[in-house]
């Protein structure tokens, strides 16, 4: 599932696009290979012939797509379908296959963005990303974020960017207007009538 570009304002750019970071993929691989592993030696040790043999392989088998689908495929299939997408405007979160859900949250609506990463986090280059929303949801955490220090910092700059971009909306685009104060009633030039324009004698009477 890409991410829903028919979503997007017309003045709205994905800023960037990511999947869960891959370290979360080498369980399934380990998985994958020891599968694989004790498949081939079920069917080398298998009887050399008869029903026996037959009977064998085809458990062996069952047994090992089995495990493959829900140890190994599956965990691919959930990296695969889920997007953290960050935009100009929002964070779009999509996660399921046969079963979708997201959730858009307005980078006007983020109050604090942090993240938290461990010794191994650090070493390839992962962590986990909190984002706090003034919404009913409250609290998002997406875990296994890819250069989650980074992710921060791009959305931070983002907010600040979204809010120059409303105030000059607001304004008509000039920005925010200089304070302006009434004339009307109030003469443009003092007098000087009675006062002399060059020198620094008093006037005469």
């Amino acid at each position: 599932m890409a991410y829903p570009e028919k979503v997007l304002a017309d003045d709205e750019q994905v800023v960037e696009h990511l999947h869960p970071h891959w370290i979360t993929l080498v369980p399934a691989t380990l998985w994958f290979i020891l599968i694989c592993a004790a498949a081939g030696a079920g069917i080398a040790f298998a009887p050399d012939h008869g029903t026996v043999r037959t009977s064998v392989l085809i458990a062996v088998v069952v047994l090992a797509v089995f495990l493959l689908i829900w140890l190994a495929f599956k965990p691919w299939i959930g990296w695969r379908t889920t997007h953290y997408v960050i935009t100009t405007h929002r964070v779009l979160i999509r996660r399921g296959v046969f079963t979708h859900t997201g959730r858009d949250i307005a980078l006007q609506r983020i109050s604090d963005v942090g993240f938290t990463q461990s010794l191994l986090d650090r070493m390839v280059g992962a962590g986990t990303l909190t984002i706090e929303s003034a919404s009913e949801h409250g609290q998002e955490t997406l875990t296994n974020v890819p250069n989650s220090d980074k992710q921060q910092q791009l959305i931070n700059r983002l907010i600040e960017e979204d809010g120059e971009r409303r105030m000059r909306g607001a304004y008509g685009g000039q920005g925010q207007p200089q304070q302006q104060y009434p004339t009307q009633g109030y003469p443009q030039q003092y007098p000087t009538q009675g006062y002399p324009t060059q020198g620094g004698n008093a006037p005469q009477r």
